[in-house]
């Protein structure tokens, strides 16, 4: 029995791997490449350079690797890359990437996204996430491992996300998201950190320890963020199993050029 709808149109120059499966009316473009054991489901549209890894779901309706929203837009080939094992649900749009940034969107593995999520021209977005439905990723967003956006949430871009952050549902977001934090409201505010989810991560009691004393020292001691990220080797000196956790906070504070949510 053929995996391949009968009704899905498919470039000759596509490269699918033998066992991928195409639904009804699907169309897959001439510089598609799409990895083993990946389904795209009916009336998706597959087109740009894009290449899908393995294990992939896509479920009906999305639109997968068009050109990007961006005027500035001139048909470069820019590229679309999504690694393995992530579930795409309905009426999914992600788009290529322009020349003014990587000239690549990239997605990571084991993401579990949701309908109606949009992906914009450059995002990065790592392994592990969750993105519910409707949420919103505009040009040039950063999204680290294990995040979760909420629902209706919309993503300013060039805005930047730690990992393990949490964004709650119908959340604007117009500032960068540390790592560990949970934001939300509109504007979005920091309003604790993720320790719920550090906990079913494996996190141990001094890890989790260290981020609570990172998250009081940047939002409840009255400090500057400056004097904040100063007084985070302490932190690390006083709990050295959460080195590489303050670390990532250190480097990502480093890093932000749109000022943080507080």
């Amino acid at each position: 029995m053929s995996l391949i709808h009968p009704t899905a149109l498919i470039d000759p120059a596509a490269e699918l791997a033998a066992d991928v499966e195409v639904g009804p009316y699907a169309v897959i473009g001439p510089d598609v490449r799409i990895g083993r054991g990946s389904k795209i489901g009916a009336h998706c549209v597959v087109q740009g350079h894009t290449t899908i890894g393995e294990d992939n779901t896509f479920f009906q309706f999305s639109s997968i690797g068009a050109a990007p929203q961006d005027k500035k837009y001139a048909g470069e080939p820019t590229q679309l890359v999504i690694g393995d094992r992530n579930t795409v649900r309905e009426f999914c749009t992600f788009n290529t990437g322009t020349a003014q940034d990587s000239g690549c969107t990239r997605i990571g593995n084991d993401n579990w996204i949701m309908a109606y999520v949009h992906i914009a021209h450059d995002v990065q977005l790592g392994s592990q996430t969750i993105l519910a439905n409707n949420a919103t990723l505009a040009g040039h967003v950063h999204v680290g491992d294990w995040v979760i956006i909420g629902g209706l949430s919309g993503v300013h871009q060039f805005v930047k996300i730690g990992a393990h952050a949490m964004v709650g549902f119908s959340s604007a977001i117009s500032q960068d998201v540390p790592p560990f934090i949970m934001a939300d409201g509109n504007p979005a505010a920091a309003r604790g950190f993720n320790v719920e989810g550090l906990r079913r991560r494996g996190f141990g009691p001094e890890r989790i320890a260290a981020v609570k004393a990172m998250y009081r020292q940047i939002y409840r001691a009255g400090l500057t963020l400056e004097q904040a990220v100063e007084g985070l080797p302490a932190i690390e000196a006083e709990r050295p199993e959460a080195a590489a956790d303050v670390q990532l906070m250190r480097d990502f504070l480093a890093a932000s050029r749109r000022g943080i949510v507080r």
